[in-house]
């Protein structure tokens, strides 16, 4: 198995470290043609309208929705929520459009206002786990088909769709695997 992480802007030395701490073989996404070489794929936090103009500045944009439509897994952290969603509340742009969502951006405010809570989260783990928030987004409709994994305060944070994980929160940004693990299940 190998796991690849879209490495153009955001969070990428931490989820690649986070693998490496799992034992997984792992590779930076730069180009389409590191697509052909990978079993999953993890879109990082960041900033999703520059992650979003990178990816159609280097030509992967349609490859990597492609890809995802034919069932590879893909993961999006907070940016990546973004990137993956149908819809952006109040916002124009539009990316990979694949996950059945509604999001709302920066929807917890400004870099001021992130926070940590720490929760159990049963569908992941037994364990309790620190979700960080840094103007992160959430979910403010999901489709039929989407499994909610997680909510706070009736906002969606965490969700499935078939072979597309979407998480508001960074666990790279923490010392827990859990959601790593979560992740490579899905792979396979």
């Amino acid at each position: 198995m190998k796991i690849g992480v879209l490495s153009l802007q955001g969070g990428v030395i931490e989820h690649l470290s986070h693998l490496r701490n799992l034992g997984v073989d792992c590779i930076e996404v730069k180009e389409a043609k590191d697509l052909n070489e990978i079993n999953g794929i993890i879109l990082p936090g960041g900033e999703s309208t520059t992650i979003g103009l990178l990816l159609k500045e280097r030509k992967m944009l349609h490859p990597l929705k492609e890809r995802i439509l034919k069932g590879l897994p893909v993961w999006g952290t907070c940016a990546g929520m973004i990137l993956l969603a149908k819809e952006i509340e109040n916002d124009f742009r539009k990316h990979l459009e694949v996950m059945n969502i509604k999001v709302k951006r920066n929807a917890y405010g400004s870099q001021l206002d992130s926070f940590i809570c720490h929760t159990k989260i049963e569908k992941v783990t037994d364990k309790e786990i620190p979700l960080i928030f840094i103007r992160a987004p959430y979910i403010v409709e999901a489709g039929n088909d989407v499994d909610v994994i997680f909510e706070i305060d009736g906002k969606i944070v965490a969700a499935r769709e078939k072979n597309m994980l979407a998480t508001s929160f960074h666990p790279e940004l923490s010392n827990s695997l859990e959601f790593h693990r979560y992740f490579l299940n899905m792979v396979g």
